[in-house]
């Protein structure tokens, strides 16, 4: 183990931990495709616009099954393993740790501000960030203490949501689940427009989900599913430590959740997509999601352990390794594709295209990773991220590269 005062070097990185954050970044582009190439208010309710029937229901339906919340769950938790990976290496190495860390966290929300603001209000990067400095008190407890509060943060959004439906009913989210014809009819103008129009949208759109979105739900989730992942990463859940049978069970959990999601699928068609299912139907992703992303880290990290040096492991590492680059180049590239400033295809492309531009740009995505990391250390973002966390310019390229 290095001593080094620097970043750990890539030859001492857990290589099952990078294939498990490739596959998450990779995966949450099959859900943010739909918000970069849509009204947002198709996330919620997928019905209100566009082409719901045929080939574009079943690429909705999977995506809804396999992607979405799956895949931004595994993200999550592996940012909160990061966090105490990161203070862990920093004690070891006799660095002021928690100093470090805030530096870093501060530095995170900076570039997820930029983001945010000036590209897509999407962006989980704040979040995260906020989550980083709230949430990093817990860094050092037993896992089994942070697995205990991560269950209170987790219960916290759905016990709100099932009793507005009870209380309140669909009059709760009318608005958001079946906002008028003109409201959509006006973001897709706008986001057709140029960039200064499209702040009418971007701005107000991101501070909300930055401030009330976030103290409402974001944090709850996203917290949690941080805290949950700083004692999976304790319990060696998430370096692949853990005998295989544990994994084949993440797996048979799973399998497990695809079935609550579908069941939540038939609930709400049963109910003819109505409001007032809403808010119950939602619930059943929310708990599904936690499970098929266990099952995704019981898949990856049984692959890895098998396969170390396979061709698929290290190409999800690579783009793991580099996958603060590869998120920001996914909404450079979409918002080039889907909005005014480029080719200004928001809101005329049907579902089915635009999974096969996912498909598309993840070909490139895990090839650029792989060549980019035969000559340099990190990605040009990761690069840009130590720098400032540590204050002075990091080696970029390996000692043997020309």
């Amino acid at each position: 183990m290095s001593d080094s005062p620097g970043p750990t070097p890539p030859s001492e990185r857990i290589v099952s931990l990078d294939a498990l954050r490739g596959v998450a970044v990779l995966g949450i582009l099959v859900i943010n495709v739909r918000v970069f190439s849509m009204p947002e208010t198709t996330l919620l309710n997928p019905t209100v616009f566009g082409d719901f029937s045929g080939a574009n229901y079943w690429a909705w339906l999977v995506g809804h099954v396999l992607a979405e919340q799956k895949f931004i769950t595994l993200f999550s938790a592996l940012f909160g393993a990061g966090i105490v990976l990161f203070i862990e290496s920093k004690e070891r190495k006799g660095q002021p740790a928690m100093p470090l860390h805030y530096r870093r966290t501060l530095w995170l929300i900076v570039i997820g501000l930029a983001h945010a603001y000036l590209l897509w209000y999407g962006d989980i990067l704040v979040a995260y960030g906020f989550c980083g400095l709230a949430l990093v008190f817990a860094h050092d407890w037993e896992p089994r203490a942070l697995a205990g509060l991560a269950a209170v943060f987790l219960l916290v959004t759905p016990l709100l949501e099932v009793f507005a439906g009870l209380t309140v009913g669909g009059e709760a989210i009318a608005s958001q689940w079946q906002p008028a014809e003109s409201v959509l009819r006006a973001e897709v103008e706008t986001y057709r427009s140029g960039w200064i129009a499209q702040l009418d949208h971007r701005v107000p759109t991101a501070f909300e989900r930055q401030t009330v979105g976030f103290l409402g739900g974001t944090f709850w989730r996203v917290g949690g599913t941080v805290l949950l992942g700083m004692a999976l990463y304790k319990w060696g859940v998430l370096t692949g430590e853990r005998s295989s049978a544990l994994y084949r069970r993440l797996v048979a959990g799973g399998l497990v959740g695809v079935a609550v999601v579908l069941a939540g699928v038939q609930y709400i068609e049963a109910n003819d997509w109505s409001a007032d299912a809403a808010l119950f139907w939602r619930q059943f992703n929310y708990v599904g999601s936690l499970l098929v992303a266990g099952g995704y880290v019981g898949v990856v990290t049984l692959y890895a352990r098998r396969r170390p040096d396979g061709p698929a492991t290290r190409a999800f590492a690579a783009v793991g390794r580099t996958a603060f680059t590869n998120y920001l180049l996914q909404t450079v590239v979409a918002t080039a594709v889907f909005y005014g400033h480029g080719l200004g295809l928001f809101g005329s492309v049907s579902r089915v295209e635009a999974l096969g531009m996912v498909v598309a740009f993840w070909a490139i995505e895990v090839a650029l990773s792989v060549l980019w990391l035969r000559r340099y250390r990190f990605g040009p973002v990761e690069w840009l991220w130590r720098t400032l966390t540590y204050g002075e310019r990091q080696p970029m390229r390996y000692p043997d590269a020309d």
